[in-house]
């Protein structure tokens, strides 16, 4: 996900640009130069990959105009402002108006290269983060299990991305299923500790003795790693079935977040995996532990809150099994759709894809149903029912909607293939691609 970054150089005397070009290019830097802010403003767009060292004065646009209409295009680029002698007045300004740093003439060049190395970190980190972004909107890379439109799902991925950008400790919850696991990965991503060590221990996996020395050891040579607190120095350890943790182990565990103070040097991220009835992750910590990893919170949502998702989950597994096993995916009536709908999936996620497997395993034999399936694994559910509280449009609109991306994505985005198959005029067709959030270049290939 990391780019190379630039530095763009603007000032109009000749002799200024190629100094600071050849001393930042001698510190490995990649950099480009601009004799004014209007030739400069042709090439900084949002999206430009780097940082920008201006001089503030210049003729035609100055350096202030040209940072306020930088600020105004992507008020997250580090903009550095070169001033002269008693120009301090004007540099204090600039960072009013949102300049990262400035330096006075004759500036020494390691502090130019110290403030070049901070702001072109702190530019990594925005377009890594903007990368990112898309991905959980498109679904790509290590986010495309977390897909959905459903508002849960939004939210969920905005709470990532939020709570990984902070430094604190963060307790994940949910049903079992759910993609915990996944979350916290995800949450290492887009922090600040994407580059640093990624530790995961199964706290449920191991005795207690065993546990205790996988954590903070000590470790023998031939255990051939280190304590999963030292491993994990300066990244995320990620503990789950953290309720498994003995009460010994919760105090050392406490100890340790303790002593690291704030910001803490290694990020423990628990899961939380409760499955008795009736009790909580706050029922299964001690207190002050508890306290101390929920300030951060994230509860996964179950399967069955995700409404219209389901079917968009269960196309795209029937998909990846159907290429796995060589055969057609299944087709999904509106009778099977309202029943994978209305299901009450407690396994979610993870019990889902066993769904779908299945489903392709009996196309590919050409004979069972969706809904079979689903009644094998909940006998009391009837053929067709619904469930209560959610009205017939959500069923309607949401089979509505897959029968629409299943067939664009069967004529890769062809739209007047997909108006002859579902009998429907372009313009209502469009109308029904805007009300479900579908682009036609998602399909194309």
């Amino acid at each position: 996900m990391t780019q190379a970054m630039k530095i763009a150089i603007v000032d109009d005397e000749q002799d200024m640009r190629q100094s600071i070009s050849q001393w930042l290019a001698l510190s490995g830097y990649d950099t480009e130069t601009f004799a004014s802010a209007e030739d400069a403003l042709k090439v900084l767009g949002p999206e430009y990959p780097g940082i920008v060292i201006s001089d503030i004065k210049m003729p035609g646009m100055d350096g202030m105009q040209f940072l306020k209409k930088l600020m105004g295009n992507d008020s997250a680029l580090p903009v550095i402002m070169i001033t002269g002698h008693g120009d301090v007045p004007i540099a204090v300004e600039a960072m009013r108006v949102g300049a990262f740093d400035f330096l006075e003439k004759p500036f020494n060049p390691d502090r130019m290269s110290e403030l070049a190395k901070k702001a072109t970190a702190s530019r990594r980190l925005v377009m890594d983060n903007r990368i990112l972004r898309r991905e959980l909107s498109d679904g790509g890379q290590l986010m495309k299990k977390l897909i959905g439109g459903s508002p849960v799902m939004e939210r969920l991925r905005e709470d990532i991305l939020d709570l990984g950008q902070a430094d604190g400790h963060v307790l994940i919850d949910g049903e079992t299923g759910t993609g915990k696991t996944l979350v916290a990965h995800a949450l290492h991503a887009v922090g600040s500790r994407a580059g640093k060590k990624f530790v995961l221990v199964s706290c449920s996996a191991l005795e207690e003795e065993a546990l205790s020395k996988r954590l903070f050891g000590p470790m023998q040579p031939e255990d051939g790693q280190l304590p999963a607190i030292e491993e994990a120095r300066g990244g995320t350890l990620v503990l789950e079935d953290i309720e498994a943790i003995s009460e010994t182990l919760q105090a050392r565990l406490l100890s340790v977040i303790n002593e690291q103070g704030s910001p803490a040097e290694t990020r423990i991220v628990g899961i939380c995996n409760m499955q008795e009835a009736g009790r909580t992750c706050e029922d299964a910590l001690r207190p002050d532990l508890f306290y101390r990893l929920a300030a951060l919170r994230i509860t996964v949502p179950p399967l069955r809150q995700r409404g219209q998702d389901i079917l968009t989950l269960f196309t795209r597994l029937g998909d990846q099994f159907a290429d796995e096993y060589g055969c057609d995916a299944p087709k999904v009536s509106a009778q099977e759709a309202a029943q994978l709908l209305q299901a009450p999936w407690p396994g979610n996620v993870r019990q889902l894809i066993n769904v779908a497997e299945r489903a392709v395993l009996q196309e590919r034999r050409g004979s069972g149903s969706i809904a079979s399936l689903l009644m094998s694994d909940h006998e009391e559910m009837q053929p067709v029912m619904t469930t209560e509280g959610k009205p017939l449009k959500e069923y309607v609109e949401a089979f509505e909607r897959m029968l629409i991306d299943n067939t664009m994505r069967r004529h890769k985005g062809s739209i007047a293939s997909v108006m002859e198959e579902l009998c429907l005029p372009r313009r209502t067709l469009n109308e029904k691609m805007a009300k479900y959030g579908l682009q036609r270049s998602d399909y194309l290939q």
